[in-house]
């Protein structure tokens, strides 16, 4: 590295305790922590540019390097010149370095005095210096929660089949004290963010002011640069933590600088560290991560006093705010369309709602265990979330009062009613129950025969139905016919007993003997 240069202050500072205040070279060069020969050297070139501290005195830091310090002129020394912008643009590259550039340099200036690579760096360093002005961010205690996925992910591998399938590593830093968390997830969905910052807020014990993620579609409905608009998850999210989701400008990854630093701590304290390791689960990763964030954490700073979790202990959780007293339950909104049979769909199932508001737009609120479907910002209805597919889950109270009357029709109870009015009643319906390929075909009939009693009375309809069944039309017509001609109200007709019948002798029986062939016939030899 070349030699620093002195500051044009102490060099000032050195012109004035020699020619004005007549301290020797020795007692000024220990007053400035500089060599004898250096507050000679500066004194020699003014008393050779004739210049006193009367003179000196006037002058400004500039003004005195040109006098002491002017360009060295003439063409010794001269190196072949840096394309500092093409060195720019090369680094852009994936793999490229300045020790590569320099090599390149120094290859195509053959021939010709070029520069080492020492002073290549610095040339570049103080070029990428002078193109963008960095503004130093104070982060205050407990304002703010950077949130981001790391680029890296970990392999898991199903026991079954062997199948891989990837894990993402979620990461949150908090500004002031840098106290780091991470954990795995299944992907990048909406749930896998609202999850980790979940568990995240969990770990630190406490909220921040602030919520600052990038701008993934997950969670950020309406990317903008002045008004993002967050999904309306995110913002039940916020809302029950009491915090506020502030996106990072699109494309400007300097606003969550802390949290991109802090994944590439995690990828190489963390991830670099279980690269080895074979997982077969989430939970056994995210247990090996937990381990290794207790030592991230607690290593100490190189240029600070300290760890991250000396600094969040002093800083960032006294700032923090409380968790709410309920955990939050992670759910997604769908807007939906009632259909025509008070049915909504969702994921491939169908969920009931009040028949009034068929053909009406609502919402449904999803969870990992319950469905509530919203209208108007009210609750309408609400269901154990089911995954089977095709399926129906209906309330009878969602129902049209003529539709759960039919509902409510079932063999049991077509049977249990005509049992309330007599034994023959119940024959004959359980006949109709029964005669036909399906219950159901015999519903109306049923309704229709039970009906008489209204009519007629339950023993009328009783008697009829004992005449029906005795003459074999067991059918409601038959007994609204028998209704109709009174003859409910007649004694039934007497049956006469069946005795024994015995067929008289004549000479029409033909008896077995009738079927032998007599030996002499001609069909006896022909079957023989």
């Amino acid at each position: 590295m070349p030699t620093p240069r002195v500051a044009m202050r102490k060099i000032k500072e050195c012109l004035r305790l020699k020619l004005e205040c007549g301290l020797s070279n020795e007692q000024v060069a220990r007053a400035l922590g500089l060599s004898k020969g250096v507050v000679g050297k500066y004194v020699v070139r003014a008393r050779l540019r004739g210049l006193d501290w009367a003179a000196l005195s006037g002058m400004d830091e500039r003004g005195i390097e040109a006098e002491l310090c002017p360009p060295v002129s003439g063409t010794r020394g001269e190196r072949a010149p840096i394309d500092l912008a093409w060195v720019h643009r090369e680094l852009r590259r994936k793999g490229v370095t300045l020790q590569l550039l320099w090599q390149e340099y120094q290859e195509a200036q053959a021939g010709h005095p070029t520069y080492q690579y020492t002073q290549f760096c610095q040339r570049y360093h103080d070029h990428a210096a002078s193109l963008r002005r960095s503004m130093r961010q104070v982060h205050r205690a407990g304002e703010k929660l950077f949130i981001d996925y790391a680029g890296p992910r970990v392999p898991i591998v199903d026991p079954d089949t062997g199948e891989m399938r990837a894990a993402h590593i979620f990461v949150a830093v908090l500004g002031a004290s840098n106290y780091t968390y991470a954990c795995a997830t299944a992907g990048e969905t909406q749930g896998d963010w609202l999850r980790g910052l979940t568990q995240a807020l969990q770990f630190f014990g406490g909220v921040p002011a602030l919520v600052v993620p990038d701008n993934p579609r997950a969670m950020i409905a309406q990317p903008d640069r002045y008004d993002p608009e967050p999904n309306l998850a995110v913002m039940r999210c916020a809302e029950h933590f009491g915090t506020a989701i502030l996106p990072a400008r699109p494309r400007h990854p300097q606003d969550k600088a802390k949290v991109e630093v802090g994944v590439q701590v995690v990828e190489r304290w963390i991830l670099a560290r279980l690269r080895h390791q074979v997982f077969f689960s989430l939970a056994a990763l995210n247990h090996a991560i937990a381990q290794l964030l207790v030592d991230l954490n607690t290593r100490r700073f190189k240029k600070l006093d300290g760890c991250r979790r000396d600094w969040f202990e002093t800083v960032d959780r006294p700032a923090l705010m409380a968790l709410p007293p309920t955990p939050f339950e992670h759910a997604r909104f769908k807007p939906c369309r009632v259909n025509i049979d008070y049915h909504v769909e969702i994921d491939g199932h169908y969920y009931s709602v009040p028949h009034p508001l068929v053909r009406k737009s609502v919402e449904a609120r999803i969870t990992d265990y319950t469905v509530e479907i919203l209208h108007g910002g009210q609750r309408v209805a609400s269901h154990a979330r089911s995954l089977a597919k095709g399926r129906y889950t209906t309330v009878a109270e969602h129902m049209p009062a003529a539709h759960r009357a039919h509902l409510e029709w079932t063999p049991t109870r077509f049977r249990r009613w005509a049992t309330d009015i007599g034994p023959s009643t119940h024959a004959l319906v359980d006949h109709l129950l029964t005669d036909r390929p399906h219950p159901e075909m015999g519903y109306r009939s049923c309704l229709g025969l039970l009906s008489l009693a209204r009519r007629y009375g339950h023993a009328r309809l009783e008697a009829a139905c004992t005449r029906a069944l005795a003459i074999g039309a067991r059918t409601r017509k038959s007994v609204l016919s028998i209704l109709q001609g009174g003859l409910d109200q007649q004694p039934l007709p007497a049956v006469p007993a069946q005795a024994d019948w015995i067929s008289p002798d004549h000479d029409n029986l033909r008896g077995p003997a009738y079927y032998l062939v007599p030996p002499d016939h001609p069909l006896k030899e022909i079957a023989c």
